[in-house]
């Protein structure tokens, strides 16, 4: 158990006094919002050092760290795409610290290495990722990032000859992307970092030419808060505008790419969402939840000096549409219906087809598809079963295996199980739980929860290393969904959105009290974790009910919810949350805030909050404000220290030994506040 090896490092109070509508806050860490001043650096080095003396001081880390390596370094696929006979991919074999980019002509044949990030002698950290063939198969773009930031450079590798380009797009973020219809040139929008804001606009890049003489195709009107995108078409582009004001907005513009014609506008401050495909046979569709709020197909005929004329082809069904993919010849739509994927196939005008066969509790994910092909690739995974990728052909209606993750489990010794709660509000709320089949027999168990509720995001079974080790060491894995997903359709996420986000914290604490009554779980050894939005579900309950919890570890979250959308580009998530600047959003905010709900003198479960500089998502001031009012604030023994990384960020690119040290970390944390074996 945890003993104090180091002293707890100071965090000094330099309290800022804001009055908002009328109330006083205080933020007594500011401060450290200043990510590179040297107090904040000092700050951070103290930190590091007080939670590497408990980490390092756990017994068993030399088992943890091996199972983990075991579980971690298999071979995996990635990023699959098609053009002509060529099958592109990324690829790391056992052993490598990063994924590889290769190249497969015809389904059975070898892979042929093309960019190996080794090869750049820039250290472990640099990864590689395809994003784009041309047409012709001549020419790959792809990403390369350094860490966990959210923006990479772009560059050119001519396949055939072996070589990258000059063309490169420096680092930043690239909001939109097609090749030209010969190859010999690009359309792009790209957002420069750690430069001066400059206009958002397309631009078509002739290769071998410099990038201060491309040509400007589309410019839309400057203001704040604006986003541009490219839709790709075979000889047209579609160009998107995101307005982000008191709600989300969208201007829809079609552009011939032989220039005969100004970018054409069919659609101005469009109240809903809108998600535009250019045919090759020169149809415009789209997926809206115009008039459908669960979303709906349809197609798009622009009138001369009037408004586009609809027409539905797929309506809308009692569940949202999560993914809408297209081959030559098919749409394939993704649902989830009663917590289980499933995929209806329909021809290119609406008519249904039949259901891509899946398996009972097991997540589809559709990959990727083309219009030039057709074979349509997708993955599968459960609690138990690992990532699997299949391609299904259009024409001969087969399903193949493509590739799979040989994780090293005994999956045939889990099960999983489902069971419900009724919530405050007397909505009952399902609940998967996953454990060796003794530990799904009855309890208490060490017990790890973990929940999104955000966004329309729904939760269904996906494996995960870091479940699979503690459900190896006798732990109930307990996944709720609670409201504020779309695991029953829009109305579960607007029971949760914005002002009433409070519904899934209650949902989350309430799926924890059934647990303890029934007698699966009991608070000392009861753990939550979650990351991003489900970092702040964590944050949320931890700080509401801390009397619930052993361990909670919280992975670059959201935290201070009265300046999150200060940060980076957080405001475009106004929808979701609401933010500070309005009356009744602020105090919805204030009410739940976890940086704000800290007491002085409560007693708080042990706790690790991960985050790191290059995350662009979830700004890394919210983990280390909240760690410093934690600290400030804990009565009781348990630690509560910081893992943080100059490269971590939102982005799942660490190389594998670091992957490996900080799962490790994790479990070793868990384990010893759980009293796990190891």
């Amino acid at each position: 158990m945890f003993k104090l090896i180091e002293p707890l490092p100071r965090s000094p109070i330099d309290p800022v006094n804001e009055v908002l509508h009328g109330i006083t806050v205080t933020d007594p860490y500011r401060w450290l919002e200043d990510s590179e001043s040297a107090q904040t650096r000092s700050w951070l080095e103290a930190q590091t050092k007080y939670g590497r003396a408990y980490l390092d001081s756990i017994p068993g880390r030399e088992h943890i760290c091996k199972r983990v390596r075991e579980l971690l370094d298999v071979e995996t696929y990635d990023s699959l795409q098609k053009v002509g006979r060529c099958y592109f991919f990324r690829k790391r074999l056992c052993g490598q610290e990063q994924p590889c980019i290769f190249m497969r002509e015809g389904r059975d044949g070898e892979d042929c290495l093309l960019i190996d990030p080794r090869d750049r002698l820039s250290g472990k950290n640099v990864a590689v990722k395809p994003i784009r063939v041309s047409p012709d198969g001549r020419l790959l773009l792809y990403e390369v990032k350094e860490g966990g930031t959210r923006s990479g450079a772009f560059e050119f590798f001519d396949i055939q000859n072996r070589r990258v380009l000059s063309d490169i797009l420096p680092r930043g973020c690239l909001r939109g992307f097609s090749f030209a219809p010969h190859s010999r040139s690009f359309y792009y929008v790209h957002e420069p970092s750690n430069s001066r804001p400059q206009k958002l606009a397309v631009r078509e890049h002739v290769l071998g030419a410099p990038l201060e003489d491309d040509r400007q195709i589309f410019l839309p009107d400057p203001e704040d808060h604006l986003r541009l995108h490219i839709v790709p078409g075979k000889n047209r582009l579609g160009f998107l505008v995101y307005h982000f004001l008191d709600k989300p907005y969208t201007d829809f513009y079609v552009w011939a790419i032989d220039g005969s014609d100004a970018p054409k506008q069919l659609i101005e401050k469009a109240p809903y969402k809108l998600g535009p495909l250019l045919l090759n046979d020169g149809r415009l569709l789209a997926i809206t939840d115009h008039t459908a709020p669960n979303f709906r197909v349809v197609e798009l005929f622009p009138r001369e000096g009037l408004e586009v004329d609809w027409a539905e082809l797929i309506p809308e069904t009692d569940v949202p549409i999560q993914r809408m993919v297209m081959t030559d010849t098919r749409i394939f739509i993704s649902y989830v219906r009663a917590l289980q994927t499933q995929v209806s196939i329909f021809d290119l005008w609406g008519k249904y087809l039949g259901e891509l066969s899946g398996k009972k509790d097991v997540t589809i994910r559709l990959a990727e598809g083309s219009l030039d092909d057709d074979e349509l690739f997708f993955e599968e995974e459960s609690f138990t079963k690992p990532i699997h990728i299949y391609n299904y052909s259009t024409q001969t209606r087969e399903t193949k295996l493509w590739s799979r993750r040989r994780v090293p489990v005994r999956s045939e010794e889990f099960d999983h199980r489902q069971v419900s709660f009724t919530a405050t509000d007397g909505t009952r709320i399902p609940m998967f739980l996953v454990g060796r089949r003794d530990t799904l027999e009855g309890g208490p168990h060490p017990t790890i929860m973990t929940a999104y509720g955000g966004y329309g995001v729904p939760m269904t079974p996906q494996f995960s290393v870091f479940a699979a080790f503690l459900l190896e060491h006798g732990c109930l894995f307990a996944v709720p969904n609670i409201r504020g997903g779309s695991e029953f359709g829009r109305e579960w996420h607007q029971a949760a959105k914005r002002r009433k986000r409070q519904v899934a914290f209650d949902d989350f604490l309430r799926g924890v009290e059934w647990l303890i009554a029934s007698g699966r779980a009991e608070p000392q050894r009861l753990a939550i974790f979650g990351g991003s939005n489900s970092g702040l579900v964590v944050g949320a309950a931890m700080t509401q009910r801390p009397d619930l919890f052993r361990a909670v570890v919280c992975m670059v979250p959201l935290l201070d919810m009265l300046r999150y959308h200060l940060f980076d580009s957080a405001h475009v998530w106004k929808e979701e949350f609401g933010t500070a600047e309005d009356p009744q959003d602020f105090a919805a905010l204030l009410s739940y805030s976890p940086y704000h709900r800290v007491e002085q003198g409560a007693s708080y479960p042990a706790t690790m909050i991960v985050s790191g500089d290059a995350d662009q998502t979830c700004n890394p001031a919210h983990a280390r404000k909240m760690l410093a009012r934690l600290q400030a604030a804990n009565a009781s023994e348990y630690p509560i220290f910081l893992d943080y990384s100059r490269h971590r960020g939102h982005s799942p690119v660490l190389p594998l030994s670091d992957r490996i040290a900080a799962l490790t970390d994790r479990l070793a944390f868990l384990c010893d506040q759980l009293q796990l074996a190891v």
